[in-house]
């Protein structure tokens, strides 16, 4: 059993969490995606990281992964409009504009903004 603990995986979850958003906000996105792996695991029924990690994912074009992500919050939460707009957008730069329609006009829908498509 591997007991090694790397910078990613030290401290409390809310001081990994705090790590995670630095990395994010400094667009090191791979790196906040490193911290974010492990605290999901840890605390999978919250929504705050795992939404964290499928942007950490898509702004670092890991787009499979994203989109596994924000699967799983719009199965637990199907009207958490963030998530159904990401999805959304996440097919849509994988070129599957078709499945990424209804996420998008729900996301619409959920914000109040009824856009045309």
């Amino acid at each position: 059993m591997d007991t090694t603990t790397t910078y990613y995986d030290r401290g409390t979850p809310a001081e990994r969490w705090e790590r995670a958003l630095k990395y994010f906000d400094a667009k090191d996105y791979a790196g906040s995606a490193r911290v974010l792996g492990k605290l999901v695991e840890e605390v999978p029924e919250q929504t705050g990281p795992r939404l964290l990690l499928a942007r950490a994912y898509y702004h670092s074009a890991q787009l499979r992964r994203a989109e596994g992500e924000l699967r799983v919050i719009v199965e637990r939460d199907p009207v958490e409009h963030y998530a159904r707009l990401m999805l959304g957008r996440v097919l849509e730069r994988q070129g599957r504009a078709d499945e990424a329609e209804p996420h998008l006009r729900l996301a619409s829908a959920l914000s109040g903004e009824f856009t045309e498509r």
